[in-house]
């Protein structure tokens, strides 16, 4: 921190984002501060936050990143683990319910082998003998198959319905197998006339029957699933088995209802046999023991070893010719045989169909398991991440927050307590970290508070030296007040007794660097923050405040005044406004040429007062009038700038401090200061007095009639101002220039009567002409020294009251305002009232010399003596809570 300077708000806050009841905004953008002229270059502004680097990110997109990215490829992973589970549970469900239609599949296919069997045998006996009965009983025969045939096939029919959208393979085996079998229902109509070949009615029911049977075979439960591919295989080659065995029954039997066999029937009854032992021989393989017992149990059946023996008497050996079995007995005992296979092929297809229906089963049970232990993990990482990121976000909002908050409002209050604090302070006390973790996070909030801490104490450290400073301005200005004082009452004296007009010019040169000297004191306390000891109790006109403001500066002859208004101005204001004034006629005449005029307009402004100063000089250039007019609306902190544009920085306190809008702005040749005065510093004219006693500086040789008290008429002033002569230009010897009369005393300012001569002259004599004296502002302020408490610059002191008499209080109470409370402001010393007779005018005591040194050396003594004694400790003031600061 660089030393010499207060410590200012701005310090080290660059490019941080405010807080929203600071600035108001919900916006995203960053503050820079602004160029600290004491450092002479502007920082460098901060960079524009960018969406697109990573380094510009806030802490919560980072948090957010850092879960978020994890977690999505987890997701990712856990959902190509879950779709092929899905994917496996599909396919097993689909496997299942086409497995599950194997039941109405195999009951039609043995529907259809009963009918194509007796199909077969009622053919050879219409090709034998077809007579009409034949026929009729053939059809009589065969109907209630076809209607048998007709019901499995709309069952299955019925049970296929749900697999509209299964695989493409099985839908396509199913359409080829109801084709089949719209051929096999078209061929009916041909069996009865016996018109087609046996061949050709059979190829029908072989082609609808192994279609049915590729239909069945279709299921795939896909890969690695080999168990299930068996169980498919097992039922299907028992299908066949039973297929083949109930073609061979259909050979014999139309054999036996033929009588005869035909050329190649035993060529095909050995091709059947040989198929149905291959077929068997792969059962046998693909089935499981359980289900080898039980075929073996079903082969070993009375009824089956029946059906076989009468087999085995049809097969050809040596030269015995094949026997033609019995119809009817064949006929039953094959029957019973396709009975026990429908019976075997049920089971084992119901065996097929619980193992699927387990595998699918098992299959969604473990997706539905896999799928939620991947919600339950993600879940879990989800809220493990997010506490922990909630955590270190929270962590770090808190200490943003607090970082935010020490350094945009409890840094810079503190900041302004010490800067406007005029008592000792103690220790500030700094608010502990908001963060009691042990982690970075923590460290950091405790680096920050005590980097607070350090700021705190650097600017305690800087308050104490600035009030010191400024105990040391009020010291030397006191000190140096006091030698202005008595160096202007020597002047006064030697003014008197002087008779030569130079050495008296000399003087009144002298008289008004005197006066300037004051106002430099004055300026001192400014700086230091201290009130004037000038105090006036009464309200003064605005245009005695105005001329007396132009005495207190060296080129008060160019100075014209136009009031146009008749207002008052309290008078706890009065002293700082003439310095005001003083401070801004003093910039207009240094800085415009020696032979112009300044001008002075008063105007009504609303209930307020617009006082308006215009100069024909050198002017300001743009940057520098925006310049002095933002130090003008915010006074700035005393330091060295303050020093060289004193004059600037006085007008911005002291309007400052009363509520005054001073605003400067180019005119058509030079500036023009416009001063706008509250209404609150305005009050109604005082009643007028009959002046009696007039101070000994303005108790002159003259003929002026008493006036009244203090009257500010604007054509009073104007006529005191407009003959005042212009630098460059002095009145010729025949012809001496009217001197100015105070609005309020009604007398010439500086006439050079001696001050013994203080009773009034009557009206019949001569008017003398005065002999010129320096104006100050207490000529123009100082009214009747018997009234009301006496004058305020006057180093008299009120006037000695009468033995016994009490003054009578004022009908109305002098205020100086109110307060933020709304109580009346005392004015110190301005209920006080002289008592001293009417007729008789006021003595001043000359103090004797020996008595006043030793009154002043016990009181800086004593001032001494408290200053040694002086605790260190500095007390901040009080909030509207009572509480400390």
């Amino acid at each position: 921190m660089p030393s010499g300077r207060p410590l200012t708000p701005t310090d080290g806050l660059i490019g941080w984002t405010p807080l929203p009841d600071v600035v108001g905004r919900d916006e995203e953008a960053t503050v820079g501060a602004a160029p600290d002229p004491a450092r002479g270059a502007a920082p460098a502004p901060h960079r524009r936050r960018s969406g697109f680097r990573l380094r510009d990110w806030r802490m919560g997109t980072k948090l957010a990143t850092v879960l978020v990215i994890p977690s999505l490829a987890f997701l990712v992973l856990a959902g190509i683990q879950t779709r092929g589970l899905v994917g496996q549970t599909t396919t097993l469900s689909a496997f299942a319910e086409q497995v599950g239609i194997g039941r109405q599949i195999s009951t039609a296919v043995d529907r259809l082998q009963h009918e194509r069997d007796r199909t077969a045998g009622e053919l050879a006996a219409l090709r034998r003998a077809g007579t009409g009965a034949d026929r009729d009983a053939a059809v009589a025969a065969l109907k209630p198959l076809q209607e048998a045939t007709d019901r499995a096939m709309a069952e299955l029919r019925a049970a296929a319905a749900p697999l509209a959208d299964a695989d493409a393979a099985w839908r396509v085996s199913y359409s080829e197998a109801l084709e089949a079998y719209d051929q096999v229902v078209n061929i009916r109509a041909a069996v009865a006339p016996a018109v087609l070949s046996s061949d050709t009615v059979l190829s029908n029911y072989h082609r609808s029957i192994a279609a049915l049977l590729s239909l069945l075979a279709e299921p795939s439960p896909g890969s690695g699933r080999q168990e299930l591919t068996e169980a498919v295989l097992r039922y299907v080659q028992l299908s066949r088995v039973k297929e083949l065995s109930s073609r061979i029954r259909a050979e014999l039997y139309a054999a036996a209802r033929s009588g005869r066999y035909e050329a190649d029937d035993q060529v095909t009854l050995s091709d059947l046999r040989a198929q149905q032992l291959t077929a068997l021989g792969a059962f046998r393989v693909a089935a499981t023991a359980d289900q080898i017992r039980r075929y073996d149990r079903t082969s070993v059946d009375p009824a089956f070893v029946a059906a076989t023996r009468l087999e085995e008497r049809t097969l050809p050996g040596g030269d015995a010719k094949p026997v033609l079995l019995d119809a009817t007995q064949w006929w039953a005992a094959s029957e019973q045989r396709q009975e026990l296979f429908r019976q075997l092929e049920s089971e084992i297809v119901a065996d097929a169909v619980r193992q699927a229906d387990d595998a699918s089963a098992r299959q969604l049970r473990d997706t539905l398991l896999v799928a939620g232990g991947i919600a339950t993990v993600l879940l879990v990482a989800v809220l493990i991440s997010l506490l922990v990121g909630r955590s270190v976000a929270r962590a770090m909002r808190q200490l943003r927050g607090q970082a935010l908050r020490i350094a945009q409002v409890d840094l810079p209050l503190t900041l302004q307590r010490l800067r406007t604090v005029d008592r000792p302070i103690g220790a500030i006390d700094v608010p502990p970290s908001v963060i009691d973790s042990q982690d970075e996070i923590g460290e950091l909030a405790e680096a920050f508070v005590a980097v607070h801490r350090s700021a705190v104490d650097v600017a305690v450290e800087q308050a104490m030296m600035r009030r010191n400073v400024n105990a040391m301005f009020v010291n030397l200005a006191r000190r140096s007040q006091v030698l202005v004082e008595r160096q202007l009452e020597l002047l006064d004296e030697l003014e008197r007794e002087e008779s030569d007009p130079e050495q008296l010019e000399n003087l009144f040169k002298l008289d008004h660097l005197a006066a300037r000297m004051r106002r430099n004191d004055e300026s001192l306390l400014v700086l230091a923050g201290t009130e004037s000891t000038r105090r006036w109790n009464r309200p003064v006109g605005l245009g005695a405040v105005l001329l007396a403001a132009s005495a207190e500066i060296e080129q008060y002859q160019r100075v014209r005044h136009e009031n146009r208004t008749d207002l008052h101005v309290v008078g706890h204001a009065v002293g700082d406004l003439v310095h005001l004034f003083a401070e801004l006629l003093e910039n207009a005449t240094a800085f415009s040429r020696p032979d112009t005029a300044v001008r002075v307009v008063v105007e009504p402004d609303g209930r307020g007062a617009l006082v308006q100063i215009v100069d024909e000089g050198l002017g300001m250039s743009p940057s520098a009038l925006a310049e002095a007019n933002a130090v003008l609306a915010e006074p700035p902190a005393a330091d060295v700038s303050a020093s060289e544009r004193m004059g600037l920085f006085v007008v911005s306190h002291l309007s400052a401090r009363h509520g005054v809008r001073v605003r400067l702005s180019a005119g058509r040749e030079g500036l023009v200061a416009r001063v706008r005065i509250p209404v609150e510093l305005l009050a109604e004219a005082p009643a007028p007095e009959v002046v009696q006693a007039t101070p000994a500086r303005l108790a002159r040789g003259t003929s002026q009639p008493a006036l009244t008290g203090p009257v500010a008429a604007s054509g009073a002033l104007a006529a005191a101002t407009a003959e005042l002569p212009v630098a460059g230009w002095r009145p010729s010897p025949g012809r001496p220039a009217a001197l100015p009369v105070s609005p309020l005393t009604g007398r010439p300012l500086g006439d050079g009567t001696d001050a013994g001569a203080a009773a009034p002259v009557p009206a019949a004599a001569p008017v003398t002409v005065p002999r010129p004296r320096p104006g100050r502002a207490e000529d123009v302020l100082t009214p009747d020294a018997s009234a009301a408490g006496g004058g305020w610059f006057s180093r008299q002191g009120p006037a000695a009251q009468a033995p016994g008499v009490t003054p009578a209080p004022a009908a109305t109470p002098v205020t100086g305002g109110t307060n933020e409370r709304g109580l009346p402001v005392r004015v110190p010393m301005a209920q006080l009232a002289s008592a001293a007779p009417a007729d008789r005018p006021a003595v001043r005591h000359e103090p004797d010399p020996e008595a006043v040194g030793g009154m002043l050396s016990r009181l800086y003594s004593g001032v001494r003596r408290a200053e040694a004694e002086e605790t260190t400790e500095m007390y901040l003031p009080r909030d509207e809570g009572g509480r400390r600061q």
